[in-house]
């Protein structure tokens, strides 16, 4: 795969994994209470949707150089019909999350990203995760059908967003919380079975009108290698 290969359109249903649980507002009752008239699917799995064009397009390529800016917008729920719609904006591509016509989600692509230096801020925990066979199926089980990380026995790019949640979980939230924008600039490839470790450093923590919010830098690495660089958004405490 090179990265001269046009992105294309591409679709799946959407699945509201039993991973995210852990999250009231991936429940029915939990999203219910906060307003939602059911569980919301994850951000996580949206972005590795989102990831499903460009990674089919680019490759490793991508991976281990590329990146992109995820806005996460509006809800999308279980057994919606997600479609992947390509577009250009200022010389950028774009991948869209649609339902029914209606951009839920966007995530502006970078063949080639510099990760930028880490900002100072409040360090928090560090964590330290062993890759396993559930970092290559996650797209699977969600409904991202791409063999590549199977093929070449690597992590898919929704891990390094799902474990920027897992500190959040860590560290910040006490109960419900939304996952509302990244940046994420790849910097390598790895393998499963690899040791990881996660620095972040909280730069802000401010009230909105959707409620709290924090704004994280987190860098990850495996075998002291780099591998990616997240700057990630949530809501941390959702409005009484």
């Amino acid at each position: 795969m090179t990265t001269d290969t046009e992105l294309t359109h591409w679709s799946t249903r959407a699945i509201n994994l039993p991973d995210h649980a852990n999250n009231l507002i991936h429940t029915d009752e939990g999203a219910r209470a906060a307003g939602f008239p059911g569980a919301l699917v994850a951000g996580a799995t949206i972005y590795a949707y989102m990831t499903h064009p460009p990674a089919a397009a680019w490759g490793p390529d991508w991976l281990s150089g590329g990146g992109g800016e995820l806005q996460l917008r509006r809800p999308i729920f279980d057994d919606d019909l997600v479609d992947c719609v390509i577009s250009t904006d200022d010389g950028d591509s774009v991948v869209s999350a649609t339902v029914d016509g209606d951009a839920r989600s966007s995530l502006r692509l970078w063949k080639q990203a510099d990760a930028p230096a880490i900002r100072s801020g409040d360090p928090l925990k560090p964590l330290n995760v062993h890759l396993r066979e559930a970092h290559i199926d996650y797209g699977l089980r969600c409904g991202d059908d791409l063999s590549l990380y199977a093929e070449q026995n690597i992590a898919h790019p929704v891990t390094w967003v799902d474990l920027a949640n897992r500190v959040f979980i860590d560290n910040l939230v006490t109960g419900p919380w939304i996952h509302v924008r990244s940046k994420i600039y790849h910097e390598g490839l790895a393998p499963i079975g690899a040791q990881i470790r996660i620095e972040s450093n909280l730069l802000d923590r401010f009230e909105s009108r959707a409620g709290e919010r924090a704004l994280v830098d987190i860098r990850i690495f495996a075998a002291d290698q780099p591998i990616a660089t997240i700057e990630h958004e949530a809501i941390i405490v959702l409005p009484s």
